[in-house]
């Protein structure tokens, strides 16, 4: 026995088990009746079908095929009744109006069959005919328009009492509607192909045993919903009116050329068990798709993915995104940025009251942040104890949704309502939602008391998932770049103390000496003076490093006049011609005069030809030239000096604090750099260890 057939017998079994099964259970009502009858009809013809599957001698399978088509002039009749007594509380309306319809499916089927049996199938044509293709005659043709008709009319009948039912009414119906349409959805595909050829063939009757397959066991899960046969649905009396099944029909009329075209391709050439299998698998995933779409469950998360991807939004996102940046973004506190937020939320949302809860570090209790209408000391007697805080922090830490706290009835959410208060009882439900980032829960915002009591729709959460989120990456943020900064400070203090500690070291072991001496030298003049001239050496140094660590903090102000750059520099060097083991070189080109800050440069100039004295050895060589260049004045000062390493010259020489000199503070060059780029100018410097160091500053001429 092949495939093809055991489809066939085994679509009948269970055709024959769902009509009795009908019969037994209950009362016998119009509905059930027909429904016994047509389920036992297909059951015979998927037995004529199946023996016609495993004919082995041409003759036995035309025999066989003339008995399927006897069997089939009886369906239209007895599925129509069908479609118009089920789940119809005026089913005695719609048979008595149909009368006349009715029996013209059944008296002219059987007409057909009784006077022109002969010529429902042609004779075998050695010629014409191969073992699986069976040609049809003109009353085969006319019965075959008949069934096809029939088949429109029951499918157009179901569609109208489906979508007369609602609710649960529907629930009930819908697998028993859609077993049968997809059971006369496939035998309308393979007659129209039969229509179109004028001849049916055993791959193709396949078709037919796969779809009364499933549909059995989809009328099966509808069996087992309790009450559906007693379903009581009043549809319209109009016929073709919203029909869709009228306008598939039609469309599906124009294009049956095509579809039959993709049965010769699907059709694997002269295996016909295989061919069995791929029809049964391809209405399987066609039945499955059906399903998701009547699936209560998927049209709503279908209607939600629309609503959210294809319907017309109901804010501008654009401007209400624009708008939360714009009050969110310049906030360097938690405290301003959580009421920033609940002020745009408020205006978004059209909500009377609004509050944003964070986690402490424990994730044991709310801190209050901010609220529209609750006070700093009205929030803190709010607070739940710790151990149910904890509790809700937990639960909304595992659901990163928005969620209805007055709709839900579980405990825990007494925590959210207790520090929510309602103030208006027309208000609408409450919405919490927490603001989670990377994993981590910051905090809770809580919405009630909207205008109106209008309620929040799926779009409303949406946007205010996304305003959750923004408001906890800017938290996030803040606590970082609070983090960084306190880093920065230790850091910096850390360094600064280690400069200070090494001087005030040798500032203290210079007064500790000068104090163990002094009541032993008190009486000699000269170490009196010496005394005088430490003491004063180390109040200088004090000073200097207070005016030194000063100058950061204060701001940098140019207050540029017309000047000659080399006359500056000249200033700078006053002193330092008649310093022993120092080559100093000049090299100053006429320069004009341009708009720049004397004194300012000074400090700029003085720190670079000391910094060069640091470095020399003795009798070291420092050259210093000026000349113009690209519309700039340019400043050089050269060294043959110990130089300085690649990486500190990437990295830490125009940092403060950073130096390479023993008892230097690492201020210098940062003040410098300041100095020239608020002139907008900019400095260069090439340096190689142990080969020396060259420095340029170039200043604009123009302003």
């Amino acid at each position: 026995m092949n495939t093809a057939a055991l489809l066939a017998f085994a679509s009948a079994l269970f055709a024959f088990a769902l009509a009795f099964s009908v019969l037994w259970n209950g009362r016998r009502s119009p509905a059930q009746i027909f429904f016994a009858t047509g389920m036992a009809v297909l059951g015979v013809e998927s037995v004529f079908n199946a023996l016609a599957q495993q004919a082995t001698v041409i003759n036995d399978l035309y025999r066989w095929e003339q008995w399927r088509f006897i069997t089939v002039s009886i369906l239209p009749a007895g599925w129509l009744a069908y479609g118009l007594s089920y789940g119809r509380g005026n089913h005695r309306e719609f048979l008595q109006r149909w009368k006349p319809v009715l029996l013209a499916f059944l008296i002219l089927p059987l007409v057909l069959v009784a006077l022109f049996f002969q010529d429902l199938i042609l004779p075998p044509d050695p010629l014409k005919n191969t073992y699986q293709d069976i040609y049809l005659g003109r009353s085969g043709v006319a019965l075959n328009i008949i069934f096809l008709v029939g088949i429109v009319l029951v499918l157009m009948n179901l569609e109208r009492t489906f979508r007369a039912a609602v609710g649960t009414m529907r629930w009930r119906i819908k697998f028993m509607i859609l077993g049968v349409g997809v059971l006369f959805v496939v035998r309308a595909y393979t007659s129209t192909v039969t229509l179109l050829f004028h001849a049916t063939s055993l791959p193709l009757q396949a078709w037919d045993s796969c779809a009364l397959l499933a549909a059995c066991f989809l009328i099966f899960r509808s069996l087992r919903r309790e009450g559906h046969f007693e379903i009581d649905v009043y549809p319209s009396h109009l016929v073709l009116q919203n029909s869709l099944t009228v306008l598939l029909a039609g469309i599906y009329l124009v294009v049956i050329g095509l579809f039959a075209k993709v049965l010769v391709w699907l059709k694997p050439a002269g295996q016909d068990g295989e061919f069995a299998i791929t029809a049964f698998l391809v209405l399987a995933a066609l039945v499955a798709l059906t399903v998701l779409l009547l699936s209560d469950r998927v049209k709503l998360h279908l209607s939600r993915f629309v609503s959210r991807h294809f319907q017309r939004p109901m804010f501008d996102y654009r401007t209400v995104w624009r708008k939360f940046t714009e009050a969110t973004a310049s906030c360097v506190s938690q405290d301003e940025l959580c009421q920033a937020a609940v002020k745009s939320t408020t205006d978004i949302f059209q909500t009377l009251s609004v509050t944003v809860w964070l986690v402490d570090d424990k994730k044991e209790n709310f801190i209050y942040a901010a609220s529209n209408f609750l006070s700093e000391a009205k929030a803190r007697d709010l607070v739940p104890q710790k151990s149910e805080v904890a509790q809700a922090i937990a639960r909304l830490q595992q659901n990163h949704e928005p969620l209805d706290i007055d709709d839900a009835g579980e405990n825990w959410l007494e925590v959210l309502r207790q520090c929510h208060p309602q103030e208006f009882h027309k208000g609408g439900h409450r919405v919490a939602a927490p603001m989670i980032v990377g994993g981590e829960m910051l905090g809770v915002m809580i919405l009630g008391d909207r205008v109106g009591g209008a309620p929040f729709t799926w779009q409303d959460l949406d946007l205010l998932k996304c305003i959750c989120d923004q408001l906890a990456a800017g938290l996030l943020n803040l606590r970082l770049a609070q983090k960084l900064l306190q880093a920065k400070e230790l850091e910096a203090f850390q360094t600064m103390s280690a400069f200070f500690v090494h001087d005030m070291k040798n500032t203290a072991n210079t007064l500790n000496l000068m104090l163990q001496n002094l009541p032993v030298h008190f009486d000699n003049p000269e170490f009196r003076a010496d005394a005088l001239r430490g003491i004063s050496k180390t109040v200088e140094r004090v000073n200097f490093l207070i005016s030194r660590l000063g100058s950061i903090r204060s701001e940098l102000q140019i207050k540029p006049v017309e000047a000659d750059l080399n006359t500056v520099i000249t200033r700078a060097l006053e002193g330092w011609e008649d310093v022993a083991g120092i080559n100093l070189k000049k090299d100053f080109s006429t320069l004009p005069k341009f708009s720049f800050d004397p004194e300012q440069m000074l400090k700029v100039a003085t720190n670079l030809i000391f910094n060069a004295r640091e470095a020399l050895p003795q009798n070291g060589q420092v050259q210093i030239s000026t000349g113009l260049k690209n519309g700039f004045a340019v400043f050089t000062v050269s060294d043959n000096g110990c130089g300085m390493s690649r990486e500190f010259l990437e990295r830490q020489l125009f940092r403060a604090f950073q130096t390479t000199k023993k008892n230097g503070l690492g201020i210098g060059m940062f003040q410098s750099k300041m100095i020239v780029e608020a002139h907008k100018g900019r400095m260069e410097v090439e340096s190689e260890a142990g080969k020396g160091t060259t420095f340029r500053v170039m200043l604009p001429l123009k302003k």
